[in-house]
C-alpha cells in the first residue's frame, strides 16, 4: 500500500497517464495525493478531471489556485483570463458533477508516517501556523466551499489584502488569508507578510522577504511540508520540505513522488511534457 504525491498537472493529462503507468499506480491497493492545480494552462483540464475523478477514493486533489479560480469562473465571480484552458470544463456535459466533486477536495492534508509528520499543501504554510492550525483554518474554508454560500465567498475571494495573519480576522478578510497562504505562497516576511508579485526562484527574494519555508521559527518545521505551486523552484527535497512542482506545462516533467515507511524514504518517478508554455 504505497503513497505517492504528484506534482502540479495543470491539464497535461498524457504525462499523467504515463506517470501513472510507470508507478503503476492501483487504486485498490495505493494512494495518490495531487498537490493542486489540477487545471488550467495545459490542453486537457477536461480529461485531467474525468481521470482522477475516476480513481474514487484512492486519490484526492489538494485545491490550487487555478482549481479555485475554475470556481470562481463557473460561478460568475471572475472572467476567463486570455490564457485560461477552462473552456470545455465549462462546456462539458457533466460540468456540474465534476465541479461539485472538485469543491469537496481539501486545502490540506496530514499523515503520520513513521514517526513523522507529513503536512501535505499547495503552496506554503504560513510560518505562525502549527501543523494543527494549518489543518483547523483549511477546514474552517473547506466548510464553505463545500457548503451554501460557496458563491457568494467566491465574489470576495480575489485579492491580495489583508496580507498578514492576525487571529482576530473574521469574515472574507480570515478565508482570503488562508486562500492566499494555502495556494498562493511563494515569498514572505519574518513576520509572515506575504509577497505575491515575485514568481522566480528563491534566490530571487525581493528585499525583506525570503521562501515561506525559510522563515526562522517556523512552527511547522519539524513536520515535512509537501507542496507544489511553485513551478521557478522546481524540484527541493529536505527533511522538512518536498517542493514537487516541476514544470510540467512550461515543458519540464511531472514529478511522483513515493514515500516509503519513513519521510526520509523518497523516490522520485518523473515523466517527460511536450507543453511549451510560457509561465504567467
Amino acid at each position: 500500500m504505497a503513497l505517492f504525491l504528484i506534482g502540479d498537472v495543470q491539464g497535461c493529462d498524457e504525462p499523467l497517464q504515463r506517470l501513472l503507468d510507470d508507478i503503476a499506480f492501483s487504486p485498490s491497493r495505493d494512494t495518490l495525493v495531487l498537490l493542486g492545480d489540477l487545471v488550467n494552462r495545459g490542453p486537457a483540464s477536461l480529461e485531467v478531471l474525468r481521470r482522477v475523478q475516476r480513481l474514487g477514493a484512492s486519490a484526492l486533489s489538494l485545491l490550487g489556485n487555478h482549481d479555485l479560480h475554475l470556481l470562481g469562473v463557473a460561478h460568475g465571480a471572475r472572467k476567463a483570463g486570455r490564457k485560461d484552458t477552462l473552456q470545455a470544463i465549462l462546456q462539458a456535459p457533466d460540468r456540474e458533477a465534476l465541479l461539485d466533486w472538485l469543491r469537496h477536495q481539501p486545502m490540506a492534508l496530514h499523515r503520520r508516517v513513521g514517526d513523522g509528520d507529513l503536512l501535505m499543501v499547495h503552496a506554503g504554510v504560513l510560518p505562525q501556523w502549527s501543523v494543527e492550525d494549518t489543518l483547523a483554518l483549511a477546514a474552517e474554508l473547506e466548510s464553505v466551499l463545500r457548503g451554501p454560500a460557496l458563491a457568494d465567498f467566491l465574489q470576495t475571494m480575489y485579492g491580495n489584502e489583508p496580507a498578514r495573519w492576525n487571529d482576530a480576522l473574521s469574515g472574507s478578510a480570515r478565508l482570503r488569508v488562508i486562500v492566499n497562504a494555502l495556494t498562493r505562497l511563494r515569498f514572505c516576511s519574518a513576520e509572515g507578510e506575504m509577497e505575491f508579485e515575485s514568481k522566480d526562484g528563491a534566490a530571487a527574494a525581493p528585499a525583506g522577504f525570503m521562501p515561506w519555508f525559510d522563515v526562522p521559527g517556523r512552527r511547522t518545521a519539524a513536520a515535512t511540508v509537501a507542496c507544489g505551486h511553485w513551478s521557478t523552484l522546481g524540484l527541493k527535497s529536505r527533511p522538512d520540505l518536498l517542493s514537487i512542482d516541476t514544470g510540467c506545462v512550461w515543458g519540464g516533467c511531472l514529478s511522483a513522488v513515493r514515500i516509503g515507511a519513513t519521510l526520509q524514504d523518497r523516490e522520485l518517478i518523473q515523466a517527460a511534457c511536450p507543453q511549451a508554455q510560457k509561465p504567467g
